[in-house]
């Protein structure tokens, strides 16, 4: 009985089996990269509603202490932490000291105050339109209304672009 040694010393991938696989793992990754090349824009924009919901909790924060011991016109300084923080009618004012309240530091966002229009506004670091891409923190003007703090959208205008 003889055996053919050819038949049975073949044991590896050929040549062309081998190029299937590199094909089929090209088309792959071409396919998948895009989902994950882009995700700093969504991460920014997680960010700015991390920032939103540390400044809507600073401002109740704020406005909880107030009512514990109100003075007659609503404002004077509330001590949070360290920070001295100005009140207006029972509210948090929009200033730099608010965000410091609300933890967040020139580090990670860019703050800038807007005395006349009395806003805040805060936006993720490296973004590159930042009217798109900002919390908008309005304090009060009237006596029992809260501060108004605003985020862009997809569908407002602007609409929400944190690229």
């Amino acid at each position: 009985m003889k055996k053919n040694l050819k038949i049975a010393a073949q044991g590896g991938f050929t040549l062309i089996e081998l190029i299937v696989v590199i094909v089929i793992l090209g088309i792959l990754a071409a396919t998948a990269l895009p989902k994950f090349a882009n995700l700093s824009g969504d991460a920014r924009a997680a960010s700015l509603q991390a920032a939103k919901g540390s400044l809507a909790s600073a401002s109740s924060m704020l406005h909880g202490k107030y009512l514990i011991a109100p003075t007659t016109d609503g404002s004077g300084t509330i001590t949070v932490e360290g920070t001295d923080v100005t009140m207006v009618k029972g509210y948090p004012t929009a200033s730099l000291k608010l965000a410091e309240a609300a933890g967040l530091t020139a580090a990670d966002y860019d703050l800038d105050v807007t005395t006349t229009a009395k806003t805040l506004y805060v936006s993720p670091k490296g973004v590159t339109t930042k009217a798109n891409c900002r919390i908008t923190f309005t304090e009060t003007g009237a006596a029992n209304t809260p501060p108004t703090i605003t985020v862009p959208t997809a569908t407002s205008t602007p609409a929400l672009d944190c690229n």
